[in-house]
């Protein structure tokens, strides 16, 4: 297994855990915008700098 596999699905865990925390702690919604917001801005940085 190559690093670059093995460094992803670190980070796809790291997220599935994240999500289930959400689910226990009853912060689905707030957990949905921040992903949404952190999508957008990435996306707008991405293409600032490109």
């Amino acid at each position: 297994m190559s690093i670059n596999k093995t460094r992803g699905f670190l980070y796809w865990l790291a997220k599935f855990l994240g999500d289930v925390n959400a689910v226990k702690k009853g912060k689905v919604k707030q957990r949905v915008a921040r992903r949404i917001a952190g999508k957008i801005t990435g996306r707008g940085l991405g293409k600032l700098f490109k």
